[in-house]
């Protein structure tokens, strides 16, 4: 234990920590991650690898879900509740509650059993370059803000009337500036995964936020659309 987590605190690559219990999948993720550069160090039940991350503080973990002991969900949960670190969830359900479920308990992305390597390979990219989501009672872009906990909004000096779930959907999105989200992901975020399905919904509440911080609605330069996908907020 104390040999993994010395490895975790080494920073001259980016650490990983691998929580998988098939022992042939556990080698082969680290054998190659560790091929492609990063510190890579593995557990093969859920309260060792939560020990793990809770005194090593690796950059990533990749979190299988069917784990002895303690589940892959419940591990995701209390990780979640205490650190700000990208999960990554592999897992062989491939139903869609499934996979909201594991996003809801916090997972950054989910990847279905089997995968290629190359697929893992990306996510993990994608996973590392995001940002840390500071802990912060405001978020501010260009002449937009919201002040997070007495829930309100601004455009210049001017207050906003928004109801509550446009200011969460607004907040998210200006979380998650420049990246693309899913109508489905907004929907469990803002509205949890009792809405999944409800894509409409996403929809009319864009609009309505579009007549309230865009200049000209109709041309929508703060939030735009991507087709067939969802949203992103450009500022």
């Amino acid at each position: 234990m104390q040999e993994a987590v010395e490895a975790l605190n080494t920073r001259e690559k980016k650490s990983i920590l691998i929580i998988e219990d098939d022992e042939t999948l556990r080698q082969t993720l680290a054998y190659n991650l560790e091929r492609e550069g990063y510190l890579v160090t593995t557990a093969e039940e859920g309260r060792v690898g939560l020990d793990l991350a809770r005194e090593g503080v690796p950059d990533l973990i990749v979190l299988d879900l069917m784990l002895p002991g303690l589940d892959g969900l419940s591990v995701c949960r209390l990780i979640r509740r205490e650190l700000d670190i990208p999960i990554i969830i592999l897992t062989a359900r491939s139903g869609e509650v499934d996979k909201i479920v594991g996003l809801d308990s916090g997972a950054d992305d989910y990847i279905t059993k089997p995968f290629s390597l190359g697929e893992l390979l990306a996510r993990v990219r994608a996973a590392l370059r995001r940002q840390p989501k500071a802990v912060a009672d405001r978020l501010e872009s260009s002449d937009l803000s919201l002040d997070l906990i007495g829930r309100k909004a601004y455009k210049g000096a001017d207050l906003l009337n928004l109801s509550y779930k446009e200011f969460d959907l607004l907040a998210e999105l200006m979380r998650n500036k420049g990246m693309v989200l899913s109508r489905d992901l907004l929907l469990t975020k803002v509205w949890g995964y009792e809405a999944v399905g409800e894509s409409r919904t996403v929809d009319v509440h864009v609009r309505w936020l579009r007549e309230k911080i865009e200049d000209n609605p109709s041309k929508p330069k703060r939030i735009t659309t991507i087709q067939r996908i969802g949203y992103r907020f450009e500022g």
